[in-house]
């Protein structure tokens, strides 16, 4: 089993004890393992061979025990235990919003419900909002969550999925005769979900000896096909894998179709028939010009004696038609073909552009790690500064900071300041509610004096589009606001975003001078890639932060950049590649004065 596998065993195990009730502590212990799990670089198979799991952090004995135990039966008993008392159709419940582990218990113990849809069933009926803790909002606000679960059915978010497609790399890449391997298709251009997966590959042997390694893989559960030089897997996670193995003459060509969109892609042949060109999967070909569009697809020439003009490379495949290589990321036919036409293509910002991060948790409040075990942490990552930027007092379930602890919290920022020393910054912020009513949950006093303040809505997401508009104005309108936080509320696969006029929200943003943040963290990537490119064409700044609750967290700021190079963000557009010198400056200028 793949450590990701273990990791999601033993999260489903801990799901089951928390619906069961069990003991808090015990839970926790599943969590923690988890998360160090979910931290290794190294394969668990190949440590227990050799070391003490114990020596690693939240892996006691019992823990221990469970993963030698998965490593060689691929079962866990304990999680078979628990199963036979609590269905494990419930934790399925639990990822709906409006449904915890003691309301997915109630739920089971007092209607029989054991699966979305036979919840489903019961809501229609009328039978939960009768039930005591429930209500008929609250049975509303569940058959949303339903319906939004189920958009999103089938897709797998790609931060999940790559350390599958990782290993089923590295596992490739060890086949007889492969050369280059890459992964296409929405994978390749970033989108924050995907559906099934394509690899190519090339070969200088025996194409099947490649597919047979393929299917070899013990990370798949079946074979679904394979042949000379195609093989398709199902893993175990669920997804899909095609690979391909492509001759070395057509593997650009190739790469560029398997990626898409199927939108850039049609764009790119009708540009190409009109000069007289084809284009397609095994390269690009000399053909007489023709400006008959519905001729796009056709294969009405002969691929084996045209003349092939590129197909090893993108680049040459691109530059055939007298257009740079395009980034895999704008490939969605949203611009890039007339702007490589124009060579207005944008630089699109790079991981060693960014110089800080504006947002993250301490043991503050929901957070892991102390202020200066997460300044270490940025300074390991080539962090130049941060903002702590713990939650605020309305948040009592994770801690949120009173204005007395705000003040004592900065004795505690000024003392990692000095331990980490004069190369690096630590700024004082917070992630501040916007509460029902717009307005913001500190006083003015302290607002004014944190160096960085980030704006969010954690509560009534369900108020109407005008209401919540009006809400998130007051706030950018305030003032206060630095940066607002993750915008639109979102979290992929489990809640969609709440209703708002964000071509409202970004015109107050930019009349303001208010930040829009890219939150990179896997389930949010909150803005998503449209918002972010309108952003930038009206010239609202943009901001890409973590939101990391724990040292490990700060690695996902990836997958804010890749979002961002969606929506053709460049350095210049981003708070965060500023100069600390720079960005303090914005700040300053941008603060109004205690009671102003």
């Amino acid at each position: 089993m793949e450590n990701l596998d273990i990791a999601r065993t033993l999260d489903e195990t801990a799901d089951l004890l928390e619906i069961q009730g069990a003991n808090p502590f015990r839970i926790r212990a599943y969590r923690n393992a988890v998360r160090t799990i979910e931290g290794l670089t190294q394969s668990l198979q190949s440590m227990v061979e050799d070391d003490d799991l114990t020596e690693l952090p939240g892996i006691g004995k019992e823990l221990d025990q469970h993963v030698r135990e998965l490593l060689q039966t691929g079962q866990l008993s304990t999680l078979n235990e628990v199963a036979r008392e609590i269905p494990r159709t419930l934790v399925e419940l639990t990822r709906l919003d409006g449904v915890g582990p003691k309301k997915a218990r109630k739920l089971f113990d007092e209607l029989g419900v054991e699966s979305v849809e036979g919840l489903e069933a019961l809501l229609d009926a009328g039978q939960v909002e009768t039930l005591s803790g429930f209500g008929a909002k609250s049975a509303a606000k569940i058959k949303r969550s339903i319906e939004d679960h189920r958009k999103h059915t089938g897709r797998t978010l790609r931060a999940e999925a790559e350390p599958y497609i990782d290993s089923l790399i590295a596992h490739l890449s060890k086949a007889p005769g492969v050369g280059t391997i890459e992964v296409a298709g929405s994978y390749r251009r970033r989108k924050e979900t995907i559906g099934d997966v394509d690899l190519l590959a090339t070969c200088d042997g025996d194409s099947q000896a490649v597919v047979d390694h393929f299917c070899a893989f013990d990370g798949a559960v079946r074979v679904e096909a394979a042949g000379s030089t195609k093989g398709n897997i199902i893993l175990r996670s669920g997804l899909s894998v095609d690979l391909r193995v492509i001759p070395a003459e057509a593997f650009g060509a190739a790469l560029l179709y398997f990626t898409g969109s199927k939108e850039h892609n049609v764009a790119l042949r009708t540009m190409a028939v009109k000069r007289g060109f084809r284009v397609n999967e095994w390269g690009v070909f000399r053909t007489a010009p023709n400006q008959n569009e519905d001729s796009v697809y056709a294969e009405d020439f002969d691929r084996d004696t045209a003349e092939r003009v590129a197909g090893e490379t993108e680049a040459d495949c691109y530059a055939a038609l007298g257009l740079p290589w395009i980034a895999p990321e704008l490939r969605e036919d949203r611009g890039e073909m007339a702007a490589a036409q124009q060579g207005r293509l944008p630089e699109l910002i790079e991981r060693d552009a960014i110089l800080g991060d504006l947002h993250m948790h301490s043991t503050w409040s929901d957070g892991t790690a102390s202020i200066e075990e997460m300044a270490r942490a940025c300074m390991d990552r080539g962090l130049t500064y941060m903002a702590i930027t713990d939650h605020s007092r309305s948040l009592t379930m994770v801690n949120g900071l009173s204005p007395e602890r705000v003040r004592e919290q900065w004795l505690e920022v000024a003392q990692a300041q000095s331990a980490v020393g004069s190369g690096f910054t630590i700024l004082r912020g917070q992630e501040v509610d916007i509460l029902k009513d717009g307005s913001l949950d500190q006083p003015d006093d302290v607002l004014a004096e944190l160096d960085v303040v980030v704006g969010s809505v954690h509560s009534f997401m369900d108020q109407d589009r005008d209401t919540m508009t009006a809400r998130v104005l007051c706030a950018v309108h305030s003032g206060f606001v630095d940066i607002l936080g993750h915008p639109t509320g979102r979290l992929l696969g489990r809640r969609e975003p709440y209703a708002i006029d964000m071509e409202a929200v970004l015109q107050a943003c930019l009349e303001h001078d208010v930040a829009v943040e890219v939150n990179a963290h896997p389930r949010r990537l909150d803005l998503n890639d449209r918002h972010v490119a309108r952003a930038r064409e009206l010239g609202v700044k943009i901001a890409i932060n973590t939101d990391a609750h724990e040292t490990r967290g700060l690695d996902v700021l990836r997958f804010g950049l890749d979002q961002a190079r969606r929506g053709w963000i460049e350095a210049k557009h981003v708070i965060n590649c500023l100069e600390i010198a720079e960005l303090r400056t914005w700040l300053l200028a941008r603060r109004p004065a205690a009671g102003a």
